[in-house]
């Protein structure tokens, strides 16, 4: 994505966190491209080192690996920086019910480490990665940030208490800070392997390969899926802003329309079959429910639009064509 046509100026320094990652590399890719300097801070945990190994060369671009557990690591991540972009975290419901305590080591322990070098060392604003999963059981629809309901899954907590966190600093230290709930973020390096890849990725590979991908129930949960490049005009536009009003607040980062998997499915079949017409044959295998999981996910993205200026580039099916087009020409055996 071209940031430099929102306005953001490259004479800035950038921390991302987690910068080895999906949206962290995409973030670094997008800021070195605009002129900015980037730091990385990543322990491979998740992140993976093919997604930075272009970066590597680069004259703006420099690597710290290490563990945000540790709050030294973060005061030298944050030493000099402009903006930190916190983006490091353990993502997935079921990663956080099968290894709670690991969860909330890195999501509540090690965003608090950031929170505080990022106070001590007189950061410009600290922009994190919160989440859809903190509205819970809410029912309401479409998601409104002021109305959350009761958190379903370890990881729902984990990422409310950032939120609880990142307000306190606001009003007691003075740090700004602006949370960004992703929904369902998905688009180029998203790694699609794992036991807890993502449902996008995770069915194309499935697809590109032939084989049949396993729907969680019976496919009429739904999702506001958001293409990378939306998340990125929000991450920039959370650092332009100097409206005060606009500020240590949360804003719903998304597309504000859903589908449920049984119609997305329909769509990366379709889109996949122009490189391989077989694809349309493969079967959807139907398996049980996950626990943690919440029916339906739709978000309101008026604040966003109102307070940030935000505008969302590619909606699904165009988000959908270039993830495929990447996974086709990056990840097919």
């Amino acid at each position: 994505m071209n940031i430099s046509e929102i306005g953001f100026k490259p004479h800035y320094t950038i921390l991302i966190t987690g910068g080895a990652g999906f949206i962290g590399s995409n973030l670094t890719e997008s800021l070195l491209n605009n002129g900015n300097k980037v730091i990385c801070l990543d322990n491979f945990s998740t992140g993976r080192k093919e997604n930075i190994d272009s970066f590597l060369s680069h004259p703006n671009y420099s690597f710290i690996e290490g563990d945000i557990r540790n709050l030294e690591v973060c005061r030298k991540a944050c030493s000099d920086v402009d903006y930190v972009l916190h983006q490091a975290a353990l993502g997935s419901v079921p990663r956080s019910i099968n290894d709670p305590i690991t969860t909330n080591e890195v999501n509540v322990g090690g965003f608090l480490n950031m929170l505080v070098a990022a106070r001590d060392e007189k950061v410009k604003r600290f922009i994190y990665a919160a989440s859809s999963s903190t509205y819970g059981d809410s029912k309401n629809l479409p998601k409104v940030e002021d109305i959350i309901g009761q958190p379903l899954s370890p990881y729902a907590i984990t990422k409310y208490v950032n939120e609880l966190y990142a307000k306190i600093f606001s009003t007691t230290y003075g740090l700004e800070t602006i949370g960004l709930r992703y929904f369902n973020v998905f688009g180029r390096k998203q790694d699609p392997n794992g036991a807890y890849a993502a449902v996008i990725p995770k069915f194309i590979m499935k697809l590109m390969n032939l084989e049949s991908p396993v729907i969680n129930g019976d496919g009429t949960y739904s999702r506001d899926f958001t293409y990378i490049d939306n998340v990125i005009q929000m991450n920039v536009r959370a650092m332009l802003t100097d409206n005060e009003k606009s500020i240590n607040t949360v804003y719903n980062v998304a597309l504000g329309n859903r589908i449920d998997l049984n119609n997305l499915v329909s769509l990366l079949k379709k889109y996949l079959s122009q490189f391989n017409p077989n694809i349309m044959d493969v079967n959807i295998i139907y398996g049980p429910s996950r626990k943690g999981d919440v029916p339906h996910s739709l978000a309101s993205i008026e604040k966003a639009k109102k307070m940030l200026g935000y505008k969302p580039t590619h909606n699904l099916e165009e988000g959908l064509k270039e993830a495929i087009e990447w996974y086709w020409e990056n990840l097919k055996k």
